[in-house]
């Protein structure tokens, strides 16, 4: 897939740009604070309509304006070419691909992956769990829409069972109501992010190989809550967890709870690992993201590094663009223009919001 036209109103700090992007390689120039990563992340909220910088999507309309606007043409396997126009407003958002409005959310995710590198993916490695859940949602539901479902469902039962605990004084049967809704979605997110780590695993491990310094093996591993995954199991803890959970008045257990590591000779990163092998696993874990997708789909990502080059020295940097798919896009920013020897970019100037082309670079 290629993006081949961003256009953006009201979006952030940029009041108004349309750019044509041309070639495989497309980056932007300027100062911090420019509006650089704004324009990665307009281009990044059509893969799964959030932002990778924020939850809160009214942040990205720009200050005493109603709503933004963003609209992108794209080259697509499957799709042919395709504009996909999205209108963000305070009270929600609208979804049209050309002429056709799209109502639900699984119809629209997976469709227009992109893969995003940012300064913020060392906390895949050593943040809070939170962090690497979201991850986990919004990677596995891109590509699986059995997956989608199952966490739209689990969610919805859980938020309805923890407002009951909130009141303190929840009728069991209440409770187990909602804990019978829960259980067959629990079972299936546990069994779908096992058989997914399972596959991206192994894909971290080849591409850390390629982008390390050295050969240490390095590993993805899941850490479910709760280990069986069968509605049966997961109903009787919940039942004799019922008081602890009246106790702390929220559901301490579930796939909502889950977690992974990444690791380097079989100890977690997080605890173990080099700000070097630190850095080189989430590179590894995001190439393997656009591998698996490309895999799964038959879509090819586009790619999307805000700054990383500036972060790796020049042998790093030539590791990991030896890994990444030679025939993905990638769009990458930075405060200085990348080496010759990484291949020819079309260069944008960016300052306060403005997009200014320059001809493409060698």
């Amino acid at each position: 897939m290629r993006l081949r036209q961003l256009t953006l109103t009201h979006f952030r700090n940029v009041s108004f740009a349309a750019l044509a992007l041309e070639g495989r390689q497309q980056f932007l120039l300027g100062a911090n604070g420019q509006g650089k990563t704004n324009f990665l992340e307009a281009a990044g909220f059509f893969g799964a309509l959030r932002s990778f910088r924020t939850s809160d999507a009214k942040l990205l309309i720009a200050h005493g304006q109603p709503e933004a606007a963003l609209a992108a043409e794209f080259e697509h396997e499957q799709l042919g070419d395709t504009r996909v126009t999205i209108r963000l407003r305070r009270d929600g958002r609208e979804l049209w691909w050309d002429q056709t409005k799209i109502t639900r959310l699984a119809d629209h995710v997976g469709k227009f992956p992109v893969v995003v590198f940012s300064s913020q993916d060392q906390l895949l490695v050593r943040g809070a769990p939170s962090v690497r859940r979201r991850w986990m949602d919004l990677t596995l539901a891109s590509v699986d829409s059995g997956y989608l479902l199952a966490l739209q469902a689990y969610a919805k039962a859980l938020a309805a069972r923890n407002a009951l605990l909130k009141r303190g004084t929840a009728d069991p049967r209440e409770l187990a109501a909602f804990e019978h809704t829960m259980a067959p979605a629990a079972a299936e997110l546990i069994t779908r992010r096992t058989a997914s780590f399972q596959a991206l695993a192994g894909a971290v491990a080849a591409t850390y190989g390629r982008v390390a310094d050295a050969g240490e093996p390095a590993g993805l591993v899941y850490e479910p809550d709760h280990a069986e995954p069968t509605a049966e199991s997961l109903l009787a803890r919940w039942e004799k967890q019922r008081a602890r959970d009246l106790q702390f008045r929220t559901t301490l257990h579930g796939p909502h709870r889950d977690d992974f590591s990444l690791t380097v000779n079989e100890r977690p990163a997080r605890e173990f690992g080099s700000e070097g092998q630190q850095r080189a696993l989430v590179l590894a874990l995001r190439l393997a993201q656009a591998a698996w997708f490309h895999e799964r789909s038959g879509i090819r990502p586009v790619l999307l590094a805000d700054d990383v080059l500036g972060e790796l020295d020049p042998v790093r940097r030539r590791r990991f663009w030896s890994a990444i798919d030679p025939e993905a896009q990638v769009i990458s920013t930075g405060t200085m223009l990348p080496e010759a020897d990484l291949g020819a970019w079309q260069i944008f100037d960016v300052r306060q919001g403005v997009f200014t082309p320059r001809a493409a670079q060698a």
